[in-house]
C-alpha cells in the first residue's frame, strides 16, 4: 500500500515539476526557510520517539487486526454498524502503518528525504485521519437513521455497505493526494507553514476547519440521538418488552459515544495546532507542542480496540477465542493424534484384544472457534 502511494506521488510530482522549478530544492531547504529545526545528529528525544513508537505501532496494528478478525468470524457482528466499526478498525490499522512509516522517516532521517518521500509521509497521516472522520460520520448517520425508525440494526444491504466503505476510502485517498496536486507551497515559499514546511497555509487551515466541523456535526448528531432515546425510554411502559431492547440501543450508543469522545480528545489538539500555524500565529509556539499532539493522535488508534473489549461482552469473548485458538489447536492435535499404549498383561486372547481396541480409540475432537 505504501509502495503504491509512493509510485503515485512520484508520477504526480514529476508532472508538477514541469510547471514549477523545484528540482534544485531539498526538504532541508524548506525546513530552514520556515524555521523548523532539523538535525543530522541523533538526540535523546529521537531515540525515545523510535524506541516507543515502534512497539506502539506494532501493537496498534495487531490490536486492530484482532478487531477485524473478530467481526469476520462472529455472526453476531454481521450487521451494518459492525461492518462500519470494522472499517474503523481498518482505518486505525492503516494509521498504525502510517505512524510506523513516519517513525522511520523522522528525526535525523528527515534531512535525507526526497520531496516525494516527504509527501508520502504526510499523505499517509492525512488518509488515515480522513478515513476515520468520514467513517465516524457514516456511523453517526447510520445510528441516527436506525434509531429514529425504531430499529436496533440498519436495514442497509451488503451492497450499500460495501459501496459506503469504498466511498470512504476514495475520499481519504483524494484528501491525501490534494497537497501533491498543487495545493502546496513549492512555488510560493511565503505560504509555507511551520509544522509541515511543504504544505501551504491555506490547505492546513482548510483541512483543520473541515475536520473540526465534522467533529461538531458528529457531537451534535449523537447528542440529538441520546436526548431522543432517553425521552423514549422514560415514556415507555415498564410492562412492555421494549425497555430491554432500548437498553441495548443505549449500550451501543454509549460505546459509539466513547469512541467519538476519544477521537475528538485525541485529534482536536493537533488540529488546533495546525489551525494556529496556518493562521500565522507567531506567539503560539506550535513547534513546542507539535510532537505531543502527534503522540496523542497516535494513541487514538490504540484506544478503540480497548473500548470495544470493555464495552462489548461478545467482542471480548471473541477476542479470547481468537487468542486461545493456537492453544486449543494444540490440545486438539494431541487429543486426536495421540495413541495411548498400555502394557499387555498375560491373560486370555479376548482380554488382550479388548485392551488393544480400547487403547487405540482416539479422543473426541473439540470444536474450535464456534460461530
Amino acid at each position: 500500500m505504501v509502495q503504491l502511494v509512493n509510485i503515485s506521488y512520484v508520477s504526480i510530482i514529476m508532472l508538477f515539476n514541469s510547471t514549477c522549478e523545484v528540482s534544485n530544492r531539498t526538504v532541508a531547504f524548506f525546513y530552514e526557510k520556515t524555521g523548523k529545526p532539523i538535525s543530522q545528529e541523533w538526540r535523546t528525544r529521537d531515540f525515545i520517539v523510535v524506541g516507543l513508537g515502534v512497539p506502539i505501532c506494532v501493537f496498534i496494528i495487531l490490536a486492530n487486526m484482532l478487531v477485524i478478525v473478530a467481526i469476520i468470524i462472529n455472526r453476531k457482528f454481521h450487521f451494518p454498524i459492525y461492518y462500519l466499526l470494522g472499517n474503523m478498525a481498518a482505518a486505525d490499522l492503516f494509521a498504525g502503518i502510517s505512524y510506523l512509516y513516519l517513525v522511520f522517516h523522522t528525526g535525523p532521517w528527515t534531512i535525507s528525504l526526497s520531496m516525494e518521500q516527504w509527501f508520502v509521509r504526510g499523505a499517509l497521516i492525512n488518509m488515515s485521519l480522513t478515513a476515520s472522520v468520514v467513517n465516524l460520520l457514516a456511523v453517526a448517520l447510520e445510528r441516527h437513521q436506525t434509531i429514529f425508525t425504531m430499529q436496533l440494526h440498519s436495514t442497509m444491504t451488503m451492497r450499500r455497505v460495501v459501496m459506503l466503505i469504498v466511498t470512504i476510502w476514495l475520499v481519504a485517498i483524494f484528501m491525501g493526494l490534494v497537497p501533491t496536486m498543487g495545493w502546496n507551497c513549492l512555488c510560493d515559499l511565503s505560504t509555507c507553514c511551520t509544522v509541515a514546511p511543504l504544505y501551504s497555509r491555506s490547505f492546513i487551515v482548510s483541512w483543520a476547519i473541515l475536520n473540526l466541523m465534522a467533529f461538531f456535526i458528529m457531537v451534535a448528531v449523537y447528542t440529538h440521538i441520546f436526548i431522543y432515546v432517553r425521552r423514549r425510554s422514560q415514556a415507555m411502559s415498564p410492562h412492555t418488552d421494549q425497555p430491554s431492547n432500548n437498553q441495548t440501543v443505549i449500550s451501543l450508543m454509549k460505546t459509539m459515544s466513547m469512541i467519538l469522545g476519544a477521537f475528538v480528545i485525541c485529534w482536536t489538539p493537533g488540529l488546533v495546532i495546525l489551525l494556529l500555524d496556518g493562521l500565522s500565529c507567531s506567539e503560539c509556539q506550535v513547534l513546542k507542542y507539535e510532537k505531543y499532539c502527534l503522540v496523542l493522535a497516535e494513541c487514538n488508534s490504540l484506544v478503540n480496540p480497548i473500548i470495544y473489549s470493555f464495552r462489548d461482552e461478545d467482542m471480548r469473548a471473541t477476542y479470547k477465542r481468537i487468542l486461545c485458538f493456537p492453544w486449543r489447536r494444540m490440545q486438539q492435535h494431541e487429543g486426536t493424534s495421540g495413541i495411548r499404549f498400555e502394557p499387555v498383561k498375560a491373560g486370555a486372547p479376548s482380554e488382550i484384544n479388548d485392551t488393544i481396541s480400547t487403547s487405540l480409540q482416539p479422543s473426541s475432537p473439540q470444536s474450535l472457534l464456534p460461530l
